[in-house]
């Protein structure tokens, strides 16, 4: 996908690009880890953003690193509103080269919400939540006497 559009592309400004950034989060940053992701952060008062790192001995194919890249940069473009700022680390492990999409993506945000940097999805269920209106009053019923 070659676009210039900029709603379409990850922003330079969003990434984690030189050395000496990595090498600050990895040194004085937090981890947290899961069997597809280690998420390493350091919290800062600038905007969220992303950096990767995919080794060939999480797939010795470039397509299989690039996938994953792929999945990341598309789950942290979605969720950038309503990340924390700071700089975030994902280095990925073996097992994610073998996981869908749906699994590194939600493995990815299991590992934000941990962090605290994303905050936890409503609680779910098949009906609303009543509101006051909806919820009938309790009344005494009316027995016949006698």
């Amino acid at each position: 996908m070659n676009t210039t559009d900029p709603r379409k592309r990850y922003p330079r400004s969003a990434r984690v690009r030189l050395r000496a950034e990595y090498t600050a989060v990895f040194n004085d940053g937090r981890r947290i880890s899961e069997p597809l992701f280690s998420l390493h952060w350091r919290a800062g008062d600038g905007p969220a953003r992303l950096g990767m790192a995919v080794s060939r001995k999480v797939d010795t194919r470039a397509v299989a690193r690039n996938r994953i890249k792929r999945v990341l940069r598309e789950s942290m473009r979605e969720i950038l509103p309503a990340l924390a700022g700071g700089d975030y680390v994902v280095v990925a492990r073996a097992g994610a080269s073998r996981s869908s999409n749906a699994q590194l993506r939600e493995a990815f945000l299991r590992l934000l919400r941990r962090a605290g940097a994303l905050p936890h999805p409503a609680p779910g269920g098949t009906m609303p939540r009543p509101s006051r209106a909806d919820v009938p009053s309790i009344s005494t019923p009316d027995f016949p006497s006698g």
